[in-house]
């Protein structure tokens, strides 16, 4: 039969001729040679698959390698399965749990009398290296839910038992690497020799799990310790025990006992408290210049409004703004590789005159403020003619807030930097995390729903776009930051899971957004739905996306 064959991004199909019941993987040795990146999986038509699928109909199919996300995340789980079987050859059955990204990599911890030491982790890197080297299979076993559930009990494993007992799947998925078995919900590659670049770093109390970024799948990034992002880890962490909440299974129960409305108030007053602590850092510096960044959905309208008002009870007075108006005249936007108007682009902000306007503001002297015209592209006067008493700070809210070239002629002593972002996930167990980038793509996609009238299909085709901006202007400047502001609430993906799972599965089988689609509600069938979310309060930054925000009208 024939098939088309797109064997890297954006290139043409190539018709070809293939017997029924070949495998992804037996095309990929015949016609992947001269590839630049290791295909890790393929998208039959919009459906992602192993690469062990056999092809049984005509059909489209695509290479993946790590440029794709979906692929991206089955060479994190693989490379995570390859990682605990080392781990029990080199140091028996011990706990081991995969907690959060960091450095460029993933955060682990391996729950010993003392915590690992070095020589430990050389070990287990050796005893990594070997497998792969060895390329042995990575088996798929398929069985009834039932028969998994009773398996992972005699593993000793009674919180996947019970997530997997809930999620509403008829059967269950289990991966082995020789006597090392487990179960993670995401696909796999075929075998270990897949998985050729990695490292691991002893750090803190854990071991770094790094591997190439899809920007550049070809090398490990260069390493930068984020201690102040380890810190609100640490802190995500210790809220998570304080509210009773650890894993999925812990957040359903409360769903169900309907206790989960005090952990609603619990984890809000969190958040209040940790605004209220920033404001007293601002206050006790004397910053009049407050910059505040991070990327989509992170809620920084709410978190800078919320901030405002501490800083009111401080005794202050702020001014709020956002770096929108300052946008250069339509005509002399940036454009980018595809000639698009590039709005993201540093060129796109008129730099000098902002910079000139707050240092006219923090002189006391009368300023004229543009306010920006989306329609026409242009700024226009007249409008928002400002003075600020002596004293009185300016909070700053824009996509390049963090980078200094944005504020390269304002004071650096009247400077105070945030970074605002979901910086953790709740994780399904021990092994299954969910990214934070999938939380935030939730929480973009019900809002776009709900106040721009935007498809999901259209959220999901926008946002590789809107990473890779993030990705140039957001995230390297984030070390740059005083104070880091995780807006994570730990039961939100039970509430965004009632607006979210009608958009994802209004998506057809024949649109290309399915596949990440079907990846998404994969996740989402572990978590327990909280119907009632009036108790959610209307200053809360999850208001910011379903509604009933008074901050966004």
């Amino acid at each position: 039969m024939k098939v088309d064959l797109i064997r890297e991004p954006r290139a043409k199909a190539e018709t070809i001729e293939v017997a029924g019941g070949t495998s992804i993987e037996e095309l990929y040795k015949k016609y992947g040679k001269g590839l630049k990146y290791t295909v890790l999986a393929a998208r039959i038509d919009y459906n992602n698959v192993d690469l062990l699928t056999k092809i049984d109909k005509p059909c489209t199919i695509s290479f993946l390698d790590m440029r794709d996300l979906a692929a991206n995340l089955i060479y994190q789980h693989s490379l995570s399965l390859i990682y605990l079987k080392a781990v029990y050859d080199v140091l028996g059955e011990v706990t081991v749990e995969i907690q959060n990204s960091l450095n460029k990599g993933l955060y682990t911890h391996i729950k010993l009398a003392a915590p690992v030491k070095i020589s430990q982790v050389k070990q287990i890197e050796a005893r990594m290296w070997e497998i792969v080297e060895d390329d042995i299979p990575i088996v798929k076993e398929i069985m009834p839910l039932k028969d998994g559930v009773e398996m992972l009990k005699k593993m000793g494993n009674p919180t996947k038992a019970e997530i997997l007992k809930s999620s509403g799947k008829t059967k269950a998925k289990f991966y082995s690497i020789d006597d090392y078995r487990n179960y993670f919900y995401g696909l796999m590659v075929p075998s270990t020799g897949y998985i050729d670049k990695f490292e691991l770093r002893k750090y803190k109390k854990g071991v770094l799990l790094r591997f190439p970024h899809p920007s550049n799948p070809a090398e490990i990034p260069p390493y930068i310790d984020e201690t102040r992002l380890y810190s609100a880890f640490s802190e995500a962490t210790k809220w998570g025990r304080l509210m009773g909440v650890n894993f999925v299974t812990d957040l359903n129960q409360k769903v169900r006992d309907g206790s989960y409305k005090e952990l609603i108030q619990l984890s809000e007053a969190l958040h209040e408290k940790k605004i209220a602590e920033i404001a007293d850092m601002i206050t006790k510096r004397r910053k009049r210049i407050i910059l505040i960044a991070g990327p989509s959905s992170s809620g920084k309208t709410t978190f800078a409004r919320r901030l405002c008002i501490q800083l009111r009870v401080n005794g202050l007075n702020p001014l709020y703004m956002g770096t929108d108006d300052y946008f250069v005249e339509r005509k002399d936007t940036p454009r980018d590789e595809n000639g698009e108007m590039d709005f993201e682009n540093l060129d796109a902000m008129d730099i000098e005159l902002f910079n000139r306007n707050m240092n006219d503001l923090l002189a006391g002297r009368e300023v004229d403020m543009p306010t920006f015209d989306f329609m026409t592209g242009t700024k226009v006067f007249g409008k928002r003619v400002t003075r600020l008493e002596e004293g009185r700070p300016i909070v700053i809210e824009g996509i390049h807030a963090l980078n200094n070239e944005m504020t390269k002629f304002l004071p650096a002593d009247e400077k105070f930097k945030i970074y605002i972002s979901p910086l953790t996930q709740l994780n399904i167990d021990a092994h299954n995390r969910i990214p934070t980038t999938d939380a935030r793509m939730l929480r973009r996609m019900v809002r776009d729903f709900r106040y721009r009238g935007h498809s999901a299909q259209a959220t999901i085709q926008n946002w590789p776009k809107v990473r890779r901006g993030e990705d140039k202007n957001i995230f390297p400047y984030s070390g740059e930051a005083d104070v880091l502001f995780n807006s994570v609430h730990i039961y939100e993906l039970s509430v965004l899971k009632k607006y979210a799972q009608p958009l994802l599965e209004s998506i057809k089988p024949d649109e290309p957004e399915y596949s990440e689609a079907v990846r998404m509600l994969k996740f989402l069938r572990f978590f327990d739905i909280i119907e009632d979310d009036s108790i959610i309060a209307n200053n809360s930054i999850i208001r910011e996306f379903i509604g009933g925000s008074i901050f966004v009208s």
